[in-house]
């Protein structure tokens, strides 16, 4: 595996030993109702991915296998959108995670983070080659079923309502309302998702992008300024771990913009 790029802020150290990630696991996994690993290997891992070792974290998950999948599966994902610097590689490596959690999927058919990541993965990899393309690939209905079925097993699992939000969003921003009708996407459903998400996991940064962009998707400049205040919101929560200061940066950089 090549040498992926350091998790880039060491002014906040968040490093937690067993018992601390265990009094803090609820709070930490608000957003993907990942239950608490009864396996130590696995638990250390997570310890990884929350301090920001991303590419520690995904070998160890991987060493561990089982539940250690994903661990690996997040760490390999967020470490792509974040921090990975090139296309070809990111692209990959959202094409790695997705067949990983795929066979995970096959396996362990009720493991709501199996499919989860596969359609995270799909998601952003559809991205990266242009939405259209990806809708024509057929990719579109494999997210988008995966993503039902999460939230189907895990009711709670906000980060797959705001998974879903965005696919209604994307879909409709990119190619128009009456195809978007053909892949299954639509506006009123998509910001439904979204305000799901808030509820479910209110101090979620993330959840405050996404619903930001979302918002001027699906509604344009009419809802710039409502957009703006929740980059506004998102930018000032505090973050509990290594992801969620990603996210706080982010939204950080979109208020400059």
């Amino acid at each position: 595996m090549a040498k992926w790029t350091a998790f880039p802020y060491d002014d906040v150290d968040y490093h937690l030993d067993a018992a601390a990630l265990k009094k803090q696991w609820a709070r930490l996994h608000m957003g993907d109702a990942e239950p608490l690993p009864k396996d130590d290997k696995v638990l250390a891992a997570w310890a990884l991915f929350h301090a920001g070792e991303f590419q520690k974290a995904c070998e160890a998950g991987l060493k561990a296998g089982g539940a250690g999948i994903t661990v690996a599966n997040k760490a390999q994902a967020i470490y792509a959108n974040y921090l990975e610097k090139s296309e070809k590689t990111k692209l990959a490596m959202f094409q790695e995670v997705a067949e990983r959690a795929e066979a995970q999927a096959a396996e362990d058919p009720k493991n709501p983070n199996a499919l989860y990541w596969m359609a995270y993965a799909l998601g952003r990899y559809s991205q990266g080659i242009s939405v259209a393309k990806a809708l024509a690939q057929g990719l579109g209905n494999k997210v988008k079923t995966a993503l039902e079925t999460t939230i189907k097993l895990a009711p709670k699992h906000a980060d797959a309502h705001i998974a879903l939000g965005a696919f209604h969003a994307e879909v409709i921003d990119k190619v128009g309302k009456l195809l978007g009708r053909t892949q299954g996407a639509d506006a009123a459903t998509g910001l439904k998702l979204y305000q799901q998400a808030l509820k479910l996991n209110p101090s979620s940064a993330i959840a405050m992008i996404e619903y930001a962009n979302g918002l001027v998707m699906l509604e344009g400049d009419k809802r710039m300024k409502e957009a703006e205040k929740l980059y506004a919101q998102a930018a000032e929560s505090e973050p509990a771990d290594a992801m969620e200061r990603l996210d706080v940066e982010m939204a950080k950089e979109e208020l400059e913009d």
